[in-house]
């Protein structure tokens, strides 16, 4: 990156939010350059949520002088810490998370174990492993709160993973009563399908299975989530990431029918999650907005709380509230 594209960079991410102190940190790279940090004017949602509510996938980043960036990562995000996290959290109404360790991390869980270990069991996570975890450490890991691991196969986000590192490892996790959480673009799903329906566990597929809203509810691609949801009660799609699937952007108004679509196939394997900070996006979501759209995907009540509450806490074995 030269110097005029990090000055560029750098002023977008303090208008989006980051301070000077936090960018002061951060040291973005060519090969990983640095991305917009989130929305600092989070709206009040219209949207109230039921108590107890869970979010299901979000992040946090650094603070970098304790918990420091892997060296292999694809993008350099503005610091997005624990207490930045929690304001965002009191503003729309959500007292429970799922933390999602980032890619930006790497290996190094310590920023989601250590944000459990402060939250009087609020907070649950889910880890990155690879094949050099010891037995012992992945059993240290649940015991830390993870309730499951992350896979990615997202080109832009290091591609495919090798698959039979990734059979040995759910092998080896089965005991763990984890789930596997799954970032998938079509094309790798589409070749993952027969692999996932032998999985011994449940398993997430992110973002809505990565959809694209642009191809419309009859393409093959969401065609195939839906079947792959009807048939296997293995597998759970998060409500996250609208503002990556939308081809109108904000409020998201098109993403609603495929929403609900997946509500009326499995409303008891879907969850919410706001991907909270929202790591590479050229225009950032306001949180408002997000939270807002449950009540517009889910009208009903009851459908809601099972979206933010009861769903979740059947998943990731958290205390049943109410």
């Amino acid at each position: 990156m030269d110097r005029r594209s990090f000055l560029a960079a750098s002023t977008a991410a303090l208008v989006s939010g980051a301070s000077g102190a936090a960018l002061a940190q951060v040291t973005p790279t060519e090969k990983a350059p640095l991305i917009l940090g989130p929305d600092p004017n989070t709206r009040a949602s219209r949207f109230k949520a039921p108590a107890g509510s869970i979010d299901t996938h979000t992040h946090v980043f650094g603070p970098v002088a304790k918990y420091p960036y892997a060296a292999g990562r694809t993008y350099t995000p503005p610091e997005a810490p624990l207490d930045m996290f929690k304001t965002l959290h009191a503003k729309i109404g959500v007292e429970r998370a799922v933390l999602v360790n980032a890619t930006v991390h790497g290996r190094d869980n310590r920023p989601v174990i250590d944000a459990i270990a402060t939250s009087n069991g609020a907070y649950k996570g889910i880890g990155t492993i690879d094949g050099d975890f010891t037995d012992r450490e992945l059993e240290d890991l649940a015991r830390g709160g993870l309730m499951g691991c992350r896979f990615i196969f997202i080109a832009r986000l290091g591609g495919m993973p090798d698959l039979a590192d990734f059979d040995r490892l759910m092998d080896r996790i089965k005991g763990l009563g984890w789930v596997v959480d799954l970032y998938v673009d079509p094309k790798a799903l589409e070749l993952m399908t027969p692999r996932l329906a032998k999985l011994p566990m449940p398993y997430i597929l992110d973002h809505m299975g990565s959809l694209n809203v642009a191809d419309g509810i009859d393409h093959p691609n969401f065609q195939r989530l839906i079947a792959l949801l009807k048939s296997d009660e293995k597998c759970w799609i998060k409500l996250s990431g609208p503002e990556r699937a939308s081809a109108a952007g904000a409020p998201f108004d098109d993403v609603i029918p495929f929403a609900q679509k997946f509500i009326a196939t499995a409303p008891d394997r879907l969850l919410w999650g706001s991907d909270w900070p929202h790591p590479n996006l050229k225009v950032m979501p306001n949180d408002g907005d997000l939270i807002d759209l449950v009540a517009r995907y889910a009208p009903d009540p009851a459908t809601q709380r099972k979206l933010l509450v009861e769903n979740p806490e059947r998943l990731f074995k958290f205390p049943k509230v109410g």
